[in-house]
């Protein structure tokens, strides 16, 4: 070894010994040579992990093994672990690894010791799609910036989505569901619902098809069955086991491959919620949780503003409730500038520079890293599976000295475990009786439903009474004319009968006779 090589070992030796507890990522490779020198061992601190951090690296370079070894080692530690399991290959955590062959000359090159375990995995899914326990949310729980991410919602149609939320609180209706909020969307756009608007701005009639059209793609993709209850509690995620070990909470997403920014948005409510239900606990020994977001990417693709404002709040906020979050990606600049910012440890794979673009990307990645010893240009391209560049905050804070780090091999099996093993793991979770089933109590739905209801009957009521006093007044004016015609033929009856006729003869003859006598001077005086 030579003496600039010893060099570097010895600092980064001194740069990665720490006092308080760490996890283990593997051993150094200096800048001139290819073996490991494994007196100098890269370790992260426990007390660093929820100042968050990056694990990076483009696709087939090892980063579902990295979350793997970084999950075994916090679980041992006692800190729960949540993943997002994109490919199902996470549940080999509950099988010991066998052990041998590349594992054992991997660990043999690092000389650290080594032996297969299995870890106490809880395998979650989004409301049904997949195998586990259903995680659901319900529609005022996510709310109106989070919803507009999903449905890819421009600001103004974000705003008005926000002036129905505001409405349905205001009357006290609950969004538990998809059909829930469709169901006021229908309303606000009645007639009924646009006297109930005003002065609040209205409702445009095209925004709310929009809206309506983009929550009715949702739901024949899965959300019907993803938003509603029982809404799953935060404080499930922090669980250790009777020995002391963290769980591992899997989220598998196989099922809903299809729906990206669905899920990656379902990531950012559970963080948001994390950050809410979570008391300040400052800067502990250890995390209470290591919350791992992969597919980063796909949460910053075409957000809106006010959607980065919220995550670089909650990134930045949530470390002093004793969480830590590391975003999984190909490259840093996936990451919003003002997010990347507060990632302080880092694990970078490598990367291809196959395209202008990519070359690009490299060079932007090797600024994001302190000065070092190494050609950050060609060592991140000439990284092999399972090696990383590394630099992660000291115990004091600090950055530590970049490493080209050989990592560890997991303990738990690399890829899926066997079939029985996930249905035993199924089986013996401590959550399915609490949110296996579904529920779809009383909220805006029927409560409109409900008042659309009682407007039709009671208008039906009034068209009812209105049509009996018609018909009232119409037999009214039937039985006064059969009056008159009575009383007609009455008149009739007797002016055609015989004693009438007779009567008007002698009447007629008395009555000439006077009127003789008065014309002729005959009258009697």
């Amino acid at each position: 070894m030579s003496e600039q090589s010893s060099s570097q070992v010895d600092l980064l030796r001194e740069g990665y010994t720490f006092t308080d507890p760490s996890i283990v990522l593997g051993g150094a490779v200096p800048a001139d040579g290819e073996a490991v020198a494994s007196e100098a061992v890269v370790r992260l601190p426990l007390a660093s992990m929820n100042r968050h951090g990056l694990v990076a690296g483009a696709t087939g370079t090892g980063k579902t093994v990295t979350l793997q070894v970084l999950a075994e080692q916090l679980s041992d530690a006692g800190v729960p672990v949540f993943l997002a399991d994109i490919k199902g290959d996470l549940t080999g955590l509950a099988t010991a690894a066998e052990g041998g062959g590349k594992v054992e000359e991997r660990m043999g090159e690092l000389a650290q010791e080594w032996e297969g375990a299995a870890y106490p995995v809880e395998l979650l899914n989004l409301g049904g799609h997949g195998t586990g326990t259903p995680v659901r949310a319900t529609i005022t729980a996510f709310g109106p910036t989070l919803l507009s991410k999903v449905l890819r919602l421009n600001k103004t149609q974000e705003s008005s989505l926000g002036l129905v939320f505001y409405w349905a609180d205001q009357q006290g209706l609950a969004l538990l569901d998809l059909k829930d909020l469709i169901a006021v969307i229908q309303h606000l756009v009645s007639e009924e619902g646009k006297e109930d608007l005003k002065g609040l701005g209205g409702l445009a009639s095209s925004t709310a098809g929009v809206i309506l059209r983009e929550l009715i793609a949702l739901s024949a993709a899965g959300g019907d069955v993803f938003f509603g209850e029982p809404e799953f509690e935060t404080a499930d995620l922090l669980r250790t086991t009777a020995d002391g070990e963290g769980v591992i909470s899997l989220l598998e997403l196989p099922g809903v491959q299809d729906k990206p920014v669905l899920f990656s948005t379902f990531l950012m409510w559970l963080l948001a919620e994390l950050f809410q239900d979570l008391p300040e606990v400052g800067n502990p020994d250890k995390p209470k949780l290591v919350f791992f977001f992969d597919e980063a990417h796909l949460l910053f693709d075409d957000a809106s503003d006010a959607f980065l404002d919220s995550v670089e709040q909650a990134v930045r906020l949530i470390r002093s409730k004793g969480v830590g979050v590391f975003f999984v990606t190909q490259t840093p600049k996936d990451v919003p500038d003002s997010v990347l910012a507060q990632l302080g440890n880092r694990v970078q794979h490598a990367l291809r520079a196959h395209t202008p673009n990519d070359a690009k990307a490299l060079k932007a990645t090797v600024s994001t890293f302190p000065t070092s010893d190494y050609d950050l240009e060609e060592v991140l391209t000439s990284l092999r599976t399972g090696e990383a560049v590394v630099t992660v905050l000291s115990e004091k804070g600090a950055p530590t000295p970049v490493a080209r780090t050989m990592l560890r091999a997991p303990q738990a099996r690399i890829g899926p475990s066997d079939e029985e093993v996930v249905r035993a793991a199924v089986a013996g979770s401590a959550l399915a009786s609490k949110y296996a089933e579904a529920l779809d109590r009383e909220s805006a739905y029927e409560l409109l439903s409900a008042r659309m209801e009682a407007a039709t009957k009671a208008a039906q009521e009034a068209q009812a009474a209105e049509e009996a006093a018609a018909a009232e007044k119409s037999q009214e004016r039937t039985r006064g004319g059969r009056s008159r015609k009575e009383d007609k033929g009455m008149v009739e009856q007797v002016v055609s009968s015989t004693a009438f006729r007779s009567m008007l003869r002698s009447a007629g003859t008395v009555i000439g006779r006077e009127i003789s006598r008065s014309i002729f001077g005959t009258r009697r005086r």
